[in-house]
């Protein structure tokens, strides 16, 4: 990975020159007030948030939707843009094969995901020592959450090559996208949302079964289904796209 100039590029951007710190402080100065107006603050329903008992809940909840929004924004190069090469320089300047730009795209992607998900962390383990959340319940949600990022974060990649020439198009698009996938899988089978799923996960609910074709497809597996299929989505229309932009 440390071989991939992609993947250094990116890294030498967002982290040696500074310009990812932005990201950074703005998933901490979301999160740490959200913690502590939800563990002093009352509720509309005391039973689901207030309180030290769903501390986690609302912790983990808003780092979701934090993470994975920064994710396809990161993805999609949306901070210090101008610092970026092009696509033509990488794959006819430099001669680099679409699969190593999609493994330094990639690689940078999940980089960043696991930077964000450490610099939540301890504020999510000090919401799981309040609440009383078994230690192995966080665990998981930890991997929930960089499941989430890279399954979604793809489609920033996705965007970013499909319109790089056009920035507030695949600006628009991938906010357009996260806010319709969240409120259609609501909307259409809930299991498929993943604040509904994390929530069923940590509240220990069981989530009611997809009939289809005649079977009862577990929710836990048609989730699961659902976002590896939506990854890898992602990730074959991303290698699409920079091969149509080598043809071109």
């Amino acid at each position: 990975m440390r071989a991939n100039p992609v993947w250094r590029e990116g890294v030498e951007i967002y982290v040696a020159e500074g310009h990812g710190f932005a990201v950074f402080f703005y998933l901490l100065i979301i999160l740490v007030p959200v913690e502590f107006l939800s563990l002093y603050l009352p509720s509309l329903d005391a039973q689901m948030w207030s309180g030290s008992a769903s501390l986690f809940k609302v912790s983990a909840v808003t780092a979701l939707m934090l993470i994975v929004y920064f994710a396809l924004r990161v993805a999609n190069q949306e901070f210090a843009p101008w610092r970026f090469k092009t696509l033509k320089y990488w794959l006819r300047d430099q001669g680099a094969t679409p699969a190593s730009v999609v493994q330094g795209h990639l690689a940078f992607l999940l980089t960043h995901c696991v930077f964000s998900l450490l610099l939540c962390a301890p504020l999510l383990v000090w919401a799981g020592a309040i609440s009383r959340t078994p230690l192995g319940r966080v665990a998981s949600t930890l991997g929930l959450l960089l499941f989430y990022a890279v399954s979604y974060g793809v489609w920033g990649l996705a965007a970013l090559v499909l319109w790089e020439r056009r920035v507030e198009s695949r600006q628009v698009f991938i906010r357009c996208f996260f806010v319709a996938l969240v409120l259609l899988t609501a909307l259409f089978y809930l299991p498929l949302n993943p604040v509904a799923y994390l929530l069923a996960f940590l509240g220990r609910q069981e989530l009611a079964p997809l009939a289809f074709l005649g079977w009862q497809w577990p929710a836990s597996l048609v989730h699961f289904a659902f976002h590896l299929l939506l990854g890898g989505t992602g990730l074959a229309v991303h290698r699409w796209a920079l091969r149509r932009e080598l043809w071109q």
